[in-house]
């Protein structure tokens, strides 16, 4: 028999056919793209609020996680297997970044009722 071929119908693998461990996920843009989007210019402007006195608050903390989350979401490698931890950290910056304007938004709606 010819070494292409075993009789028992199974290929041998070769060099082409053999999985690519570091292959880059062709989409891993998109979970921090759509987390940045509105993310980033809120960010920016909570942060220039919070340091319009001079100091931060408890927020201020907040403030520098989310734009370490941004970075982190940014800055993973980018294979497909970092895709949920990608995913997780933009949302979680997202989620980080909306906090100070929705207990605004709520404390806004408590005081006028």
């Amino acid at each position: 028999m010819p070494a292409a071929s075993r009789g028992d119908g199974v290929k041998p693998m070769t060099e082409n056919s053999l999985p690519r461990l570091h292959t880059p996920h062709r989409t891993w843009w998109k979970a921090p793209l759509v987390a940045s989007l509105p993310g980033v210019p809120l960010l920016a402007w909570e942060y220039s609020l919070f340091r319009a006195d001079g100091s931060t608050s408890g927020f201020g903390v907040f403030l520098y996680w989310a734009m370490g989350l941004f970075a982190l979401a940014w800055a993973l490698p980018h294979r497909r297997s970092l895709r949920t931890l990608r995913v997780v950290a933009a949302g979680t910056a997202l989620a980080v970044t909306l906090l100070p304007v929705v207990l605004a938004v709520l404390l806004g709606l408590a005081m006028a009722a």
